[in-house]
């Protein structure tokens, strides 16, 4: 290896780190996910009429140092190794304000632990990360150890790299499947949660779409109950060359809607709902919360829906027509990889949100204890160990939102190489039953971004990979920030 290359791996390692980009994600998780999760529920609304209106408001989120409850029950500080030693989860108590308010009488601001969270070693509520070289030594640490992972019951766990499509584009593919010629996917994300939609093109030239629990759905409909009424306002808005518009006409005369009425309520008899007054509200509500989240999920969002939709349809019919190549899916510009920060995001999510999640039991435990006519203290409602016990278990099994497996691994310490090695890993979601010859193979796009020669033989060859040595990742841009550079980049007139 030539001096000059292991110069700047040994800067590298010093200034960024080898798994900097897991503990940045995990941090960013701290200080901006998990705010925003409790800003978003904002309110929560127990019905219970035996005291009147009452609604909790959620406020300030506040998250202590790494600690322990001992046998006594005095809590004090803890460190990694201890909890190694002890088979202990290296974790930390989260805290919210909680404001309960009365037939509009607010009552006093209560802070309440509504749970453990995991801490990941070397992040910034981690003690090691103030320590220095010689203070690590004395804690009994590596100094040269990594960090990234977690103690969970006395065991290091790692969250692996998830590669994903990338969400919130359309992307085009040939088919060769029964009557399908052409497909669309788009990856609508809001929040972690990931709608699904697949736009198909039929050999007939009627063009479907699928989302939700809506399969196969004419693509006319959609547009129509989106509020695209008029045939003219449908065939501009896909396209102004009368070769696509003349490609698309097939679809306006198969479907017998003309106003959005009638559409919203074909969409309800797609669904199977008898009553003519549920199909429409059913109807509304699939197209306003479940179809492309990511552009909005309020009602005044459905006509840039409608021309997002119009922008799919065009670039299946130009790759039809042989105007455009198609979409390449293992080009790397279409994929994104997930880190420990969002894979805890949508865990959380769907703990606090879940059928059976926190907000559900708090709202159930306020029902049963104020039938005694009082309004209990905060902290007997909120059962912090739901949450503490649902994040462990999905840390020490591996099992993750939406049936996924495998997503947190126990950390190879056979050597320092393996350990580093394990933590840049890089898993594909494909599964390693089939073939995918094409995902298997090595893409231009991997060089400098993903190691073209580490790969395991066997099942899973090119499923599952490994980031370049001195290969980085980049944490995405919310909202507000792409706002920000999008008023930036226009021009002032």
């Amino acid at each position: 290896m030539n001096e000059t290359f292991l110069t700047l791996l040994n800067t590298f390692i010093k200034e960024k780190g080898l798994v900097a980009y897991q503990i940045d994600s995990y941090n960013d998780f701290i200080n901006r996910r998990i705010p925003k999760v409790l800003k978003d529920i904002g309110v929560i609304k127990p019905d219970v009429p035996e005291l009147g209106d009452l609604k909790i408001k959620l406020g300030e989120f506040r998250i202590t140092r790494p600690c322990v409850k001992e046998a006594d029950g005095s809590i004090r500080d803890i460190l990694p190794m201890e909890a190694r030693i002890r088979n202990l989860t290296y974790a930390a108590p989260m805290y919210v304000e909680m404001t309960p308010v009365l037939n509009n009488i607010e009552s006093e601001t209560t802070t309440v632990n509504f749970g453990d969270l995991p801490v990941m070693v070397k992040s910034s509520i981690c003690p090691l990360s103030t320590m220095s070289r010689n203070e690590l030594i004395e804690a009994g640490e590596d100094p040269d150890d990594p960090g990234g992972y977690f103690i969970i019951n006395g065991t290091e766990r790692i969250l692996v790299l998830v590669e994903e499509i990338a969400p919130n584009r359309i992307i085009v593919t040939k088919v060769d499947t029964q009557n399908i010629t052409e497909i669309a996917r788009i990856h609508s994300e809001k929040e972690g949660y990931v709608q699904r939609h697949l736009i198909e093109r039929r050999k007939d030239g009627i063009i479907t779409i699928s989302f939700a629990n809506i399969t196969r759905l004419p693509i006319s409909i959609i547009l129509k109950a989106l509020g695209l009424e008029s045939d003219k306002d449908i065939i501009t808005a896909i396209s102004l060359d009368p070769e696509i518009q003349e490609e698309f006409y097939v679809n306006l005369y198969e479907v017998e809607v003309s106003t959005q009425e009638e559409a919203l309520e074909e969409i309800g008899k797609f669904l199977k709902i008898p009553q003519k007054e549920q199909r429409i509200a059913r109807a509304k509500k699939l197209v306003d919360r479940y179809l492309l989240p990511h552009l909005g999920q309020k009602p005044e969002n459905r006509l840039e829906k409608a021309l997002f939709l119009a922008k799919a349809i065009s670039k299946i019919l130009r790759l039809h027509l042989g105007k455009i190549e198609e979409d390449d899916l293992d080009h790397y510009s279409n994929k994104r990889l997930r880190l420990a920060g969002d894979l805890l995001e949508i865990l959380l999510r769907s703990i606090l949100l879940g059928k059976w999640g926190l907000i559900t039991r708090i709202t159930y435990n306020y029902q049963k204890l104020t039938k005694r006519g009082r309004l209990p203290p905060l902290q007997a409602i909120v059962e912090s160990n739901v949450l503490t016990n649902q994040i462990v278990s999905a840390l020490a099994i591996g099992s993750w939102v939406g049936g996924r497996t495998g997503v947190s691994q126990r950390l190879e310490r056979g050597s320092y190489t393996k350990t580093i090695s394990h933590m840049r890993n890089v898993l594909s979601p494909l599964t390693s039953t089939q073939e995918h010859f094409e995902a298997r193979e090595l893409h231009p796009t991997h060089f400098g971004k993903l190691c073209t020669s580490e790969t395991p033989e066997g099942a899973t060859i090119g499923l599952r990979k490994y980031l370049a040595v001195l290969a980085q990742v980049t944490k995405g841009a919310d909202e507000k920030e792409v706002k920000v550079l999008e008023n930036l980049l226009k021009v002032k007139k």
